[in-house]
Parts: structure tokens; sequence; C-alpha cells
């Protein structure tokens, strides 16, 4: 049995269903979750403050108690922060659990490098000093957001309570543009079960957060992708 540990925002609803209900059917691997406070997603002091590595590494090393196999931060926050939170991250989970671990955001890039994907449509909930200073996080990394759509809100509990039809309006006006992919960044939006229909439609590739988590999750332990295809290009894709 593989055993898979989500590092979770602690106001979050969405990716424990959604990680759950993508891996229905395939045999072998279990999902684990630990949480940290998390409950306003913005610039200011106290809300950077809720990403400090020590709340994030202790919920770490209580997963490592249930032996799982890696442990991966289940959230997006370097996209705003900088990826050298989550590469710093990284190295220091490892060194207090010895277990292998990933993130989201660096999935994502790594996603985006192996595929030569430089032109994003950004789909996310968050207000719009976030939504630029994910802009700017990116192209240092050599990503261009062509089109954006954000909602413009900061409780990270109500971002799980975005419908369906607004999801389908802000990924349809970005997919205007013709990126290489879509990103729709944000763990705790329900996207996953959409993307392969979005996918159909807008003949675009979707790289949803909760996936992209699992994803990783899946790689760091060596697992193959084959029991996850037909969800979405990104499960399509193999192991990187």
């Amino acid at each position: 049995m593989i055993r898979l540990g989500m590092l979770t925002p602690s106001s979050n609803t969405v990716l424990e269903p959604v990680s759950a209900a993508l891996l229905a059917g395939v045999q072998g691997v279990s999902l684990h979750f630990a949480r940290f406070r998390v409950t306003e997603i913005a610039l200011d002091r106290a809300a950077l403050g809720q990403f400090d590595p020590e709340p994030m590494l202790a919920a770490a090393e209580l997963l490592s108690h249930a032996k799982v196999d890696c442990i991966t931060w289940n959230g997006t926050s370097a996209s705003w922060t900088g990826l050298d939170g989550d590469r710093a991250l990284v190295l220091a989970i490892e060194a207090r659990t010895a277990i292998k671990a990933t993130t989201c955001v660096l999935t994502l890039m790594n996603t985006l490098r192996r595929h030569g994907m430089t032109r994003i449509g950004l789909v996310t909930p968050y207000t719009a000093d976030v939504q630029a200073r994910i802009g700017s996080t990116l192209a240092g990394e050599g990503v261009t957001v062509v089109a954006e759509r954000h909602l413009g809100i900061r409780d990270n509990f109500s971002f799980g309570l975005v419908d369906r039809a607004a999801l389908d309006g802000m990924v349809d006006a970005v997919a205007a543009e013709r990126p290489d992919a879509i990103v729709v960044l944000c763990t705790n939006l329900a996207g996953a079960a959409h993307v392969a229909g979005w996918e159909a439609r807008l003949r675009v590739p979707v790289l949803d957060s909760v996936a992209l988590s699992l994803v990783g999750a899946l790689d760091a332990c060596g697992m193959d992708r084959a029991g996850l295809r037909g969800r979405g290009w990104l499960f399509d894709q193999p192991c990187g």
C-alpha cells in the first residue's frame, strides 16, 4: 500500500473529497491529511504569516507518524510568496521526517517546463493584488499569463463555495486567448471534476491544483498514473 500524506489548509473543504474522488477505483494507494491554520489569502503580514514554515513542519511531522510514503503541500501559496519558499519547505520536511516531499506549485512548474508551456490562462478566486503577485512570480519563472480571471475573494472557506457556472465562465474567458494551458490555481476550487469536459470542449490542457498535488505525490512515490487515465490531460501523461 502506498500512503500519500497531504498538508492541508485548515479551512479547505474541497481538496480532501476531490482527491478521494480522483483516486476512486485505484488500488494500492490511500490518502492521509494533516491541517494547519489558513483562513484567508491576502498580502498583509498576518495573512502571509500563515505560511511560516514551523506550523507546516509540525503538521508534516504528525503525518510521518502514519508512515506515509511522501508528504505534499497541497496549497498554492508559493505562487504569490515565491517558489524558493516551497523549495526550502521540501528540504525542511525531508530533513525533519526523512520522507520525500513535494508541493502543488513545484509540480505545476515542473509540468509547464516539461511540456514547453510558457503561455497560460490563469483562473483563481483571489484578490487583484494577489493575482498580480502570482503573475509576477510566474514571469520570474519564464511563464507569461496571457489571460486571467479572478473573483476578488479573501476568505479561504468561501473559495469552496464557488459554483460550476462561475468556473465555466472564467475558464471560457481565458481559453479565448488560446494559451498553452489553463491553470486553475487554488486547491479550494472545485474544478477537477470538470477538467475533462473543459478540455474536450476547449481543446486546451487544464491544470487543476488538486490534480497537480495528486500527480506530484504519485510521482514522488514512483507510482504510475495509468489507473487515473481519462480524468484529464494531466493524468494521461507518463510519470515525470
